[in-house]
């Protein structure tokens, strides 16, 4: 099950920013409290250039992971990403919950070519990416650090 982030889900926001992988793979938002998890999603919220799905469990709404598609300043097209809790990885959920938002932007045609980023040591999510039919298309330094790029026609 898929849905719109909300501000109730300040909680499982705060959980997740926090784990090792996120911190390791996107970065300490040093969110600690829940004032900090709120503020960060409400500007995410304000943000209409980011949009972010809470991934939940079926038999009990639970959240698991997030996907995001959004505009980073330095990409051409829109990114997809995502992001779930330990206990919920190579589970197939990323690669389930990720197949579902490409298939809903394909039916709406908004999206032409979507980008995602990864660094090179996050093994796993470029699995993921080849998988879900992204294509390595060139590195990127962003910040002083090495992305690669991939990108996915959307048909």
């Amino acid at each position: 099950m898929i849905d719109s982030l909300a501000l109730e889900d300040f909680d499982f926001i705060q959980k997740l920013v926090n784990t090792p992988g996120w911190i390791k793979f996107i970065g300490d938002r040093s969110i600690h409290s829940e004032y900090a998890s709120k503020a960060y999603i409400q500007k995410i919220l304000e943000n209409d250039k980011a949009h972010y799905w809470v991934v939940r469990l079926k038999q009990n709404s639970a959240p698991i992971g997030i996907i995001t598609f959004m505009l980073r300043s330095y990409l051409i097209y829109y990114d997809l990403g995502f992001a779930f809790l330990p206990e919920y990885l190579n589970r197939g959920y990323a690669f389930e919950s990720s197949k579902k938002v490409l298939e809903v932007l394909c039916q709406n045609k908004s999206h032409d070519i979507i980008q995602a980023i990864s660094l090179p040591e996050n093994t796993t999510s470029i699995k993921l990416l080849e998988k879900l039919g992204f294509i390595f298309e060139s590195e990127l330094d962003v910040q002083n650090e090495k992305l690669l790029l991939y990108a996915n026609q959307i048909e």
